[in-house]
């Protein structure tokens, strides 16, 4: 078992390939939603609470977040496979790009969740 196969979120490149595709129109409409939603109200605490109590609003961001997350770590772990030849240099950056990864998932879901 390579040092890629450990590391790779995917079992192939096509499903890498899906993930960065899926996620990258995720966050295009959350993005649009997000803009839509600023530039067709005045925004203040209350508006914004409001729109975030709404169940659909924060599955609708959790999307948004777990896609940020896939994206990120398919396109960090092809610079890192591309460009890191050190396998060690390599595990490491995998590693912290992980924990990283992991932190704010943990992180957005306590606050879109209020946990």
């Amino acid at each position: 078992m390579g040092m890629n196969s450990v590391t790779n979120i995917g079992r192939n490149g096509i499903q890498d390939w899906i993930i960065q595709r899926v996620s990258a129109y995720v966050l295009a409409l959350y993005t649009l939603f997000l803009l839509g939603f600023f530039i067709s109200t005045d925004v203040d605490y209350q508006t914004w609470s409001a729109l975030f109590d709404q169940a659909w609003v924060k599955i609708f961001t959790l999307l948004a977040l777990l896609s940020i997350a896939g994206h990120a770590w398919v396109g960090l772990w092809t610079v890192t496979t591309d460009y890191m030849k050190s396998a060690g240099q390599r595990l490491l950056a995998q590693a912290v790009v992980i924990l990283g990864v992991f932190v704010y998932v943990v992180w957005g879901i306590q606050i879109i969740w209020g946990l």
